[in-house]
């Protein structure tokens, strides 16, 4: 049996209780932190979804709350198959300026599959000439990671440049919780198997992102510089084959 459905509505971006929200995290004191630029440009023209972000937030204690800078987090969990598939497939075209040239985690836009009931994911992150898929378990604000006999947290990052910089790409992700397994694809073709996954994934908030990736230094955060990122994004198509 196969079901596909489609998370678009873009049209409907700033509505308060349709397809998308604000992503973000409760933080101790009882505040939330939201990745929104506060001069962030949104435009939906013929399906799709057009950011672009002068960036300017940051986090001087947290890493993940610093890496992340706008970012749009679907109301609806997407539920794992116990047997089958699931895919995630959308085309995401990825431009900055002022960014450092060839370094990625300067500023990119991204796909993210969350799983807060593990801190699991799995992303694709793509720049103006580079892109990367991702594979991890992140110690996410307010989410319990189960123990492990093993690496509790990792994320591990595969970089190449095998794509169309500046333009439209498809990306694909999928996922077998049988079998353990994540394929990654990008413009129909396979470009990284994960085997023998040590989490089991039971659920997907599908995040449309702008980011970094720059590590926290002693004196806090160095994730902006005044680069901007433009990210633009179609609707994601999810098939869950049982």
């Amino acid at each position: 049996m196969e079901q596909v459905r489609v998370f678009g509505d873009f049209h409907n971006i700033l509505s308060e209780d349709d397809v998308w929200k604000i992503g973000g995290f409760p933080l101790p004191d009882g505040t939330f932190w939201e990745y929104r630029e506060p001069n962030a440009v949104v435009i939906v023209r013929n399906g799709i979804l057009y950011v672009r972000a002068p960036l300017s937030r940051q986090h001087n204690q947290v890493q993940i709350l610093d890496n992340a800078k706008h970012m749009y987090y679907s109301r609806e969990e997407v539920k794992v198959p116990e047997e089958g598939e699931i895919s995630f497939e959308l085309q995401i075209r990825a431009r900055t300026q002022g960014t450092v040239l060839g370094d990625l985690y300067d500023g990119y836009v991204s796909l993210n599959l969350l799983d807060f009931t593990t801190g699991a994911a799995l992303d694709f992150f793509a720049s103006n000439d580079k892109y990367a898929s991702v594979y991890a378990v992140l110690p996410f604000p307010g989410v319990e990671v189960p123990e492990s006999n093993k690496t509790r947290y990792f994320c591990v990052f595969k970089e190449d440049t095998n794509f169309k910089p500046r333009e439209f790409n498809t990306y694909k992700i999928t996922y077998n919780r049988g079998n353990d397994e994540v394929i990654f694809y990008v413009n129909g073709e396979e470009v990284r198997r994960e085997k023998n996954v040590p989490i089991k994934f039971n659920q997907f908030t599908i995040a449309l992102g702008i980011m970094t990736e720059k590590d926290l230094t002693p004196e806090g955060s160095v994730s902006v510089h005044g680069q901007t990122v433009i990210g633009e994004y179609s609707p994601v198509t999810v098939t869950i084959k049982e």
